[in-house]
């Protein structure tokens, strides 16, 4: 997930101006050693630790990973209108603020470095996809191995997939790419309504428990117990990139599209650009996330996969906005710089935390703390935040690259 910026380069036989804009396709502006724009590797860290916010409770409910199939999600809006309280309410705001909110900015800026890896190409007179069909190849065994030895829920196998077809994309007109994304994204929504009507004609039920076996799998279950479990049910398991896959096609060619557009330069158009996708993507977002979550469980999936990526751009907006006035930067600003610079080994790193705190395997603290629930699982998403945002900014201190990254690279060489 490390991505390199493309230098700015001024149209031939123009004087230069003393603040450059950005040509179509490039960005200009300050960056960070090596080239990398400063905004996305900060945008990059809030994504990766915003998922976890998400993940957390996978991680600590029972049934973990097959216990988010049984529709038991925990509070949410809905329940707080029967009986509210303290707790509830607070689990609620935690998981309203992140789910499908950071896994859309993260897959919107995916895009974004797959537009850096083709301007890049271009400037080095590199045959497109070319090399990059092994870089995304590799990035799916990467996924795989994150899906059977850690977490049922990843998301680099659908990135995989869906970077092979945006990368061919690239190389077609623009009008074809607006038509391929738009039409995408119509396809999406089309079939997450399907999926909510039929969810509403049908007859309401109470919800499945994950049964006592599941439970106790991740409870007080094996290692290699868990791992088969996974492939047993890995069919099941990857639906969601399945069911997601026009919505990935269209946030990667929308990051296509605001990183073209100057989105993440910090010059006067960035700025503007940011401040309007604060404004719209809040102002529209939130209200429709508030409705879908007031709904109850028969909206969620217009909440998370059609109402959470307008918020996601708003989110994107408004950290842009507030790192454009922290121009100082901050052990925050720093955590996330980091972060965003070693992704893919803080993505996977954090999974492997949370599976040792909460699983049998490891802590069983999702057994042991229980009755302290919400408290306890947002207190373990702060803390892995912590340990990533340290170990992240103390590895870089000696290394260019985090250590999957650096894997990652040597492979291509290779």
């Amino acid at each position: 997930m490390s991505h390199t910026a493309r230098p700015s380069v001024p149209s031939p036989g123009s004087p230069p101006p003393p603040a450059p804009r950005p040509a179509s396709g490039q960005v200009t502006g300050a960056v960070r050693a090596g080239g990398r724009l400063a905004l996305l590797d900060v945008l990059r860290g809030a994504a990766i630790l915003g998922t976890l916010m998400t993940n957390v409770w996978i991680f600590t409910g029972p049934g973990a990973e097959w216990g988010i199939l049984s529709g038991t999600g925990g509070a949410s809006l809905h329940g707080l209108l029967s009986g509210p309280s303290l707790p509830a309410a607070a689990e609620a705001l935690f998981r309203l603020l992140a789910d499908g909110k950071f896994l859309a900015m993260l897959t919107i800026l995916f895009g974004v470095g797959l537009a850096i890896q083709f301007d890049s190409a271009a400037k080095r007179g590199q045959p497109w996809p070319g090399r990059y069909r092994w870089r995304a190849l590799f990035l799916f065994a990467e996924g795989t191995l994150h899906f059977v030895l850690v977490f049922a829920w990843d998301v680099l196998m659908g990135y995989a997939v869906t970077a092979l077809l945006v990368a061919w994309l690239l190389t077609r007109s623009d009008w074809f790419r607006r038509g391929a994304m738009w039409g995408a994204a119509a396809l999406h929504v089309a079939l997450m309504s399907l999926i909510t009507l039929g969810s509403l004609a049908s007859p309401s039920g109470d919800s499945d428990e994950p049964s006592r076996r599941v439970v106790d799998l991740y409870a007080h279950g094996g290692y290699l117990d868990q791992i088969a479990f996974r492939l047993h049910n890995a069919v099941v398991l990857r639906t969601e990139p399945v069911l997601s896959f026009g919505l990935l096609v269209f946030l990667f060619l929308l990051g296509v599209r605001l990183y073209r557009a100057g989105a993440f330069a910090p010059d006067v158009q960035g700025r503007r650009i940011r401040a309007r996708l604060l404004g719209w993507g809040l102002g529209l977002g939130v209200p429709l996330n508030v409705a879908t979550a007031l709904g109850g469980a028969d909206f969620y999936l217009l909440g998370r996969y059609v109402a959470a990526p307008v918020v996601a751009l708003g989110y994107i907006g408004l950290i842009g906005v507030l790192t454009d006035r922290m121009r100082g930067g901050g052990l925050v600003t720093s955590g996330l710089t980091s972060v965003g610079r070693t992704a893919l080994s803080c993505y996977v790193a954090q999974n492997v935390l949370c599976m040792l705190a909460a699983y049998g395997i490891g802590l069983g603290l999702a057994t042991r703390f229980g009755d302290f629930t919400p408290w306890w699982v947002m207190g373990l998403w702060a803390v892995v935040c912590v340990i990533l945002m340290a170990a992240s900014s103390l590895w870089l201190r000696r290394f260019s690259h985090g250590p999957l990254e650096a894997v990652q690279k040597w492979a291509l060489r290779r």
